[in-house]
């Protein structure tokens, strides 16, 4: 079943068209990897299904309801479509256990004792129960990466949005995240992944899809895009990338 489903998407910011025309679909318990060179907006598409920024026109439907137009409870969406940054973006005055329960707290007006039990059996799930009162600053990028997702998974979303989930991880650290969202994948857990790393492409999904100037180019495996596929700009891309 559809999760998500985007219609001739199209997001400018002043005369600079980022994406031009984007239709894609999200099934249920999918992971969908997005790549692309940098600037092609990636990460602004995430952004729009979440709307963090507002589509220019197009169309965004969760469930089969539209959420792209005026009217759209923007923070009852976002409790049902979750988004890890990049930099993790965690409050760094609060510790662990505060970052995740915050949101059961204020938004879902849970009671603060359900709160802490929700947050730490999400701690827990990502083995970070025993860091429950540290702070961001007392953790390591990978420990910083699982908060963040435990964070989004307390609100228990429909689906999962990752932005660039690896960047700011060093390669062994990478691998513990590669790890953790194939696990997450076993549990059912739907998400969309931009990344510029193809070694945690190749670790998560069977298919890339590769966009490029705005617009979706291709959507094969890696092999074949890197290896015979017929546009010459999608083969340079991936045979620049490090295969493993």
């Amino acid at each position: 079943m559809s999760l998500i489903r985007i219609q001739n998407l199209v997001k400018r910011f002043d005369q600079a068209t980022v994406l031009n025309g984007i239709n894609l679909e999200v099934e249920e318990g999918d992971i969908k990897v997005v790549m692309g060179p940098s600037g092609c907006g990636k990460s602004t598409l995430l952004r729009c299904i979440n709307r963090l920024v507002d589509p220019t026109s197009g169309q965004i439907f969760f469930r089969h309801q539209e959420i792209s137009g005026a009217g759209v409870d923007v923070r009852a969406l976002r409790q049902s479509i979750g988004f890890v940054f990049q930099q993790f973006a965690l409050y760094r005055h609060l510790n662990v256990l505060e970052n995740v329960t915050l949101a059961l707290i204020k938004l879902r007006l849970m009671n603060p004792a359900l709160a802490k039990q929700k947050a730490m059996h999400e701690l827990a799930r990502l083995e970070m129960e025993s860091h429950h009162l540290k702070y961001p600053s007392q953790l390591s990028g990978g420990q910083q990466q699982r908060v963040a997702l435990a964070r989004a998974l307390a609100m228990d979303p429909a689906v999962v949005l990752l932005d660039e989930p690896t960047s700011a991880l060093d390669p062994v650290m990478s691998r513990e995240v590669a790890s953790l969202i194939r696990r997450l994948h076993s549990e059912g857990v739907t998400m969309m992944c931009v990344t510029h790393d193809l070694g945690l492409a190749q670790e998560i999904a069977d298919t890339v899809l590769f966009l490029d100037g705005g617009q979706i180019r291709a959507e094969e495996s890696i092999e074949r895009l890197s290896q015979n596929h017929e546009d010459p700009q999608v083969r340079a891309f991936f045979g620049k990338q490090s295969m493993p």
